[in-house]
């Protein structure tokens, strides 16, 4: 049964269309605030006398946000392997979009005092919970809707919205920067970027109403075959592939938010770039990922999914080393930063979070899927995501701000982890084929796992 069959009023390219759109706004709205947190909620939601202690409180609620993930993904997960995917899209879509409109209306400290921070904390708590449900259905929208063969490509498409949301949020924020003095950029200028949440909403919630239920699922429903309690399908049939997949997300966290995140601080405080062109290189990073992501993902279903995720959680990782002994000896050479930036965010990045949702996806059966996927995904953002800027901070703080390199290491053990976890998912497919030959030595084993492996 073909989609279009199953689905009158749209085919793939709608259904893809509308998990692109709807990812792209929940991604705007969830990193806007980490774009922000170490430039303006600093100074005007946690005063302190020591700069060092107000940032990484301002870092600490962003952290909140990925802490709230994974308790969105199982509540939103479990009634998308009951109900269905479209439902719950819609209400993450709301969901999400109401706590940023809020976050743009919240008085500061200097008004309201410690309600201020503890306001900014449960609308970021609420954002968590929104985006926990939405990533894993909007992927899955794609990926069930997909042939086969091409499914790394199709699921790859929806996360391009993490590329869009955070070139707008980054693009939103640095556009008001230039365009208001320091004064009305403080005052009142970055709540525009969040405010403008309640538009980009209802253009989302308008498109993804009209597309329907995917195939795969609708004959999981049609068959009674859901799962009575999706989450403890999940732990009791496939622990290995939850550890494995947690574990193959570690790169895709760590270094997305540092230098997405920790980088726009580091390059405005220890660099001394100017903030807007700090902003502006990170935009021009996330628009070439919106080339690149697709384009992994389709080397993935020519290549292997896990042979591509592999080598990609490698270079990706290793690749902050050079990235950061430019910033420091660029001389202020504002090519040379960006350069620096782009290469390992905007190309090297992207061969792990192409494939990565394909890859997830195909660790678990359609009726456990939802709560699957959103549970790696989520649950090991705590650690690899919401951690990272704060962890960032303190090794920086103890090395010597003149001395990253305790936060390139970092980066590179989280993509040998990555690496390592990935290469057990190839062997794990590789076992339930046709017995082959093993290989002579470590080294030609390693090979063969990135060789044969097909998608996971």
């Amino acid at each position: 049964m073909t989609a279009s069959e199953t689905n009158p009023k749209g085919g793939l390219g709608r259904v893809v269309t509308a998990a692109l759109i709807g990812a792209t706004i929940e991604w705007y709205d969830f990193f806007l605030y980490g774009v922000v947190a170490g430039i303006v909620l600093n100074k005007l939601y946690f005063p302190a006398d020591d700069p060092l202690v107000s940032t990484l409180l301002a870092y600490a609620t962003f952290a909140v946000g990925f802490v709230a993930r994974p308790l969105g993904g199982v509540i939103f997960g479990h009634f998308g392997d009951r109900i269905g995917r479209k439902s719950m899209l819609v209400i993450t879509l709301m969901l999400m979009g109401v706590a940023t409109f809020l976050i743009g209306l919240v008085p500061t400290y200097a008004q309201i005092g410690v309600a201020a921070p503890v306001l900014l904390l449960l609308l970021r708590i609420v954002q968590g919970i929104g985006l926990g449900g939405e990533w894993g259905g909007a992927v899955l929208m794609a990926f069930e809707y997909a042939p086969p063969e091409k499914r790394g490509l199709y699921a790859s498409i929806p996360q391009i919205g993490l590329a869009l949301g955070l070139c707008i949020a980054s693009g939103v924020v640095a556009g008001l920067s230039y365009g208001l003095s320091d004064e009305q950029f403080l005052t009142w200028g970055w709540r525009l970027a969040f405010l403008l949440s309640a538009v980009l909403v209802a253009v989302g919630a308008y498109i993804r109403l009209n597309v329907m239920e995917t195939p795969e699922f609708s004959r999981v429903k049609e068959a009674n075959r859901e799962a009575a309690i999706p989450f403890v399908s999940m732990i009791r049939d496939f622990p290995g592939n939850v550890l494995a997949g947690m574990g193959a997300r570690t790169i895709d966290g760590v270094f997305f938010n540092v230098f997405a995140v920790f980088s726009i601080g580091y390059l405005t405080g220890t660099v001394k770039m100017p903030r807007t062109q700090a902003l502006l290189g990170v935009t021009v990073a996330a628009l070439l990922l919106c080339l690149t992501i697709p384009i992994a993902g389709w080397l993935s279903d020519r290549l292997g999914r896990t042979r591509v995720y592999a080598w990609g959680s490698l270079l990706t990782g290793f690749s902050a080393f050079p990235a950061f002994w430019v910033f420091l000896n660029s001389d202020g050479s504002t090519a040379a930063i960006w350069l620096a930036l782009i290469v390992p965010f905007g190309i090297l990045y992207a061969s792990v979070y192409g494939p990565e949702a394909a890859l997830f996806s195909e660790l678990f059966p359609a009726r456990v899927r939802y709560t699957g996927i959103s549970f790696v995904y989520q649950f090991s953002g705590i650690f690899a995501s919401g951690l990272t800027p704060i962890v960032a901070t303190a090794l920086l703080q103890y090395s010597g701000a003149d001395r990253p390199w305790l936060v390139c290491a970092y980066c590179a053990f989280a993509g040998l982890v990555s690496a390592a976890s990935v290469i057990w998912i190839g062997r794990r497919a590789a076992a339930s084929l046709p017995a082959q030959p093993l290989p002579a030595s470590p080294i030609s084993s390693l090979r063969r796992t990135f060789h044969d492996a097909g998608p996971a």
